[in-house]
């Protein structure tokens, strides 16, 4: 995976990442710590967007530490 792979995915994912950000009303980051406690919807329609968001927030750390670890190799660190 390129660099500007990267950044495109990083930038996707961003983008479906906030959308549910607005739509529930909470970061993403707070949203998956309580998704890793094991905390529920509170509406059973909510579960298919819940395990979407999670998948999404998942990848994007994924991406953004690929992200660090392919600047500081070009950087010599």
């Amino acid at each position: 995976m390129t660099l500007q792979d990267i950044i495109s995915d990083i930038h996707a994912l961003t983008e479906d990442v906030e959308v549910y950000e607005r739509k529930y009303g909470v970061l993403s980051e707070t949203f998956y710590e309580a998704y890793l406690n094991g905390e529920e919807p509170a509406d059973d329609a909510w579960v298919l967007d819940w395990g979407d968001w999670a998948g999404a927030y998942k990848i994007l750390l994924r991406r953004q530490a690929q992200y660090r670890t392919a600047i500081q190799s070009l950087r010599g660190l």
